[in-house]
């Protein structure tokens, strides 16, 4: 097995320990979250930059490498929702766009059609990316205040709610708007003939 798909293996692997540990009542267990959550995406750069600088793209790189993205963005949203941080309906619009994708891309398979991904795809990924790290990152600086490490956030509200919401917002839009773009430009798989 070749580098990139060891770290795809080692991301699902870090994403099992991060939902672990994003469930524990651990001190620093927020803390330790962010790190994983933090490894696992770099993993998922890595992998795919390896993979096409060295020519190492494999049949189980391009099934797994996606669908270890997945799996890693719906534990950190559910993770996330699981301890208030966000609301439940954003990780059902996001985590339903990408099965939604999944299954359309599934579908063209079905038919010899490989649906490359797009560029709005790939900023939607690195949004996605940037907000649950800003979560995070809010939810260890939490847990570094209860610990006397650093004082209380000042304005929590404001960057719970109008920073943690831009950003939220900006994820939500690029996640449906790229997703409703990529089903009307592949609409012709899903109609009946």
């Amino acid at each position: 097995m070749n580098l990139p798909n060891q770290l795809t293996i080692a991301r699902l692997g870090i994403t099992a320990v991060f939902v672990l540990v994003l469930e524990s009542n651990w001190p620093f267990a927020r803390t330790a979250g962010l790190l994983l959550f933090a490894a696992a995406s770099i993993t998922d750069y890595a992998d795919g930059y390896l993979a096409r600088r060295h020519n190492l793209i494999t049949d189980f790189g391009k099934l797994m490498d996606p669908l270890a993205d997945k799996i890693l963005m719906a534990a950190a949203l559910l993770g996330l929702v699981a301890v208030d941080a966000l609301p439940a309906w954003v990780a059902t619009a996001i985590i339903s766009r990408e099965f939604l994708i999944t299954g359309l891309r599934q579908l063209a398979v079905a038919k010899s059609i490989v649906l490359p991904a797009e560029r709005i795809g790939k900023h939607k990924t690195i949004w996605q990316i940037i907000t649950i790290l800003y979560f995070l990152l809010l939810q260890a600086l939490g847990e570094w205040a209860h610990y006397g490490w650093i004082p209380q956030l000042p304005y929590p509200e404001f960057f719970q709610k109008w920073v943690g919401g831009s950003l939220l917002a900006l994820a939500l839009l690029l996640t449906v708007g790229s997703g409703i773009g990529y089903l009307w430009k592949n609409r012709a798989l899903i109609q009946d003939r």
